[in-house]
């Protein structure tokens, strides 16, 4: 029998686990708030969950429903990227077109999705969150006479009518179906999310606003926010978020495409912290936590995931203005990473090396700027500056044969190896920038030509 090569990752270690524990119990107590449960998922599975309450006895488990507010977006974005997928619509297309005429006009699908639309941050009239969704019938009730703030794509500024029109979108495109059924039926049924829905089930927290100078408490009413809902109306359990932050690190073809879902956690606005739908941070080691933070009257929430370590932490209180959820999903995260560091896989050669890439590898020239360029998984490449001023980059294969670039300068940029008449590799073509395989190659069409007499000593 062969021997395990790595031990079991299902269970956490106990110190790591007090920690945890720790952490929670910390910030229900300094936060003042009535109840928190918190979880953390590594690859795909839950590992750890805890909770605490102002109740002996009656503190909330994986399966207590708490609202999520704004950690919606990050499910209604989902289903626009899965209209696009399906050519539905563009993310570039005006939302008039989808939705009809609204004092939005203008402003397209991805703006809406990055929060760069320009819009208000808030519906006009009282707090929408506070007040039924009968105030506003209409979408034009959403927005105002002036709902724009600021030019359309100039900056990130957050809003929450911006959602209330993708929601909008998505029923128009679903022959009037309503977002939630459309959700449910095409991304929580997949996914095993049988416990979030838009209105509360048992057992469910009750949301609760703390006095900020004295130990009382008051009742929070829940209310339907009506068109607003898809800015914020989901309750959810920690079980399920947990199983919404492993989608949102690992993925599932049922519901998005591979490609799809890495184009979704990639920086899409100013700022470098807002993706398709999705929020930004910095994690530990520099690296991109992907989630969103939510709040309702009553309620805070936060998820976070790391998708490098296989990751996830979720964070639900229910106090109006209590603990700083997100924060403390990232610290769950942190303590992690820290304490029990992701095992890697086995390294393992592949099996049907394609000879064409193979021989595409190793050292390039962009001038005199060494560069090397290696396959990583299936046809995708990955270039590598060697000098501390050149620019890298990881590129995706296309079915045309060439490369998108995927991150930095080059991002979105295509690569493309130009063949010679007799097939032989010539040079790579990135966005105009010629790679030969020497520098200044004289035999490729470098830009502006070769000094003819080569590379030569200075005169002395």
């Amino acid at each position: 029998m062969p021997t395990p090569q790595t031990e079991p990752d299902d269970v956490l270690l106990p110190d790591t686990r007090r920690a945890l524990l720790h952490c929670v119990a910390v910030a229900q107590s300094r936060s003042r708030t009535p109840s928190l449960v918190a979880a953390v998922v590594r690859d795909g599975r839950a590992v750890w969950t805890g909770a605490r309450s102002c109740v002996d006895g009656h503190a909330p488990d994986g399966d207590t429903q708490y609202r999520i507010g704004s950690i919606t977006k990050t499910f209604v974005a989902v289903l626009v990227l899965r209209l696009r997928d399906a050519g539905r619509l563009g993310l570039d297309d005006p939302v008039e077109k989808h939705i009809g005429a609204t004092p939005a006009d203008g402003v397209t699908v991805r703006q809406l999705l990055t929060h760069t639309a320009g819009l208000a941050a808030e519906t006009p009239g009282p707090w929408w969150e506070r007040t039924p969704g009968a105030l506003r019938p209409g979408t034009a009730d959403l927005l105002g006479e002036t709902p724009r703030l600021h030019p359309a794509g100039e900056r990130h500024h957050y809003s929450n009518p911006g959602f209330a029109l993708l929601g909008a979108v998505v029923e128009a495109l679903h022959d009037g179906t309503p977002w939630d059924e459309v959700l449910t039926s095409e991304v929580l049924e997949p996914l095993g999310m049988t416990r979030t829905t838009r209105r509360p089930r048992a057992p469910h927290a009750g949301g609760w606003a703390v006095h900020p100078y004295a130990e009382l408490m008051m009742a929070e009413a829940v209310q339907d926010t009506g068109l607003m809902s898809p800015a914020g109306e989901l309750w959810s359990t920690a079980d399920d978020l947990c199983r919404w932050a492993a989608f949102l690190a690992a993925g599932d073809a049922r519901v998005l495409a591979p490609s799809t879902l890495e184009e979704m956690r990639r920086p899409a606005a100013p700022g470098g912290d807002q993706g398709l739908g999705v929020q930004l941070s910095k994690g530990p080691g520099e690296r991109v936590l992907v989630g969103h933070g939510g709040s309702m009257p009553g309620f805070v929430a936060g998820l976070w995931c790391d998708v490098e370590e296989g990751l996830g932490a979720v964070v639900l209180a229910n106090s109006t203005t209590g603990a700083p959820a997100t924060s403390i999903a990232a610290d769950l995260l942190r303590l992690v990473a820290e304490r029990e560091p992701r095992i890697p896989e086995p390294w393992r050669p592949v099996s049907d090396p394609d000879p064409e890439l193979l021989a595409l590898t190793g050292h390039w020239y962009w001038g005199t700027a060494p560069y090397v360029l290696r396959v990583r998984t299936g046809r995708d490449l990955e270039l590598t500056a060697l000098s501390g001023t050149a620019r890298g980059a990881r590129f995706r294969a296309r079915p045309d044969g060439a490369w998108t670039g995927l991150d930095g300068y080059y991002d979105g940029e295509t690569l493309r190896a130009v063949r010679t008449d007799d097939g032989a590799v010539s040079h790579l073509d990135l966005g105009s920038f010629v790679l030969t395989r020497t520098p200044y190659d004289p035999a490729a069409p470098v830009p502006g030509g070769v000094d003819p007499s080569g590379w030569t000593a200075p005169l002395g």
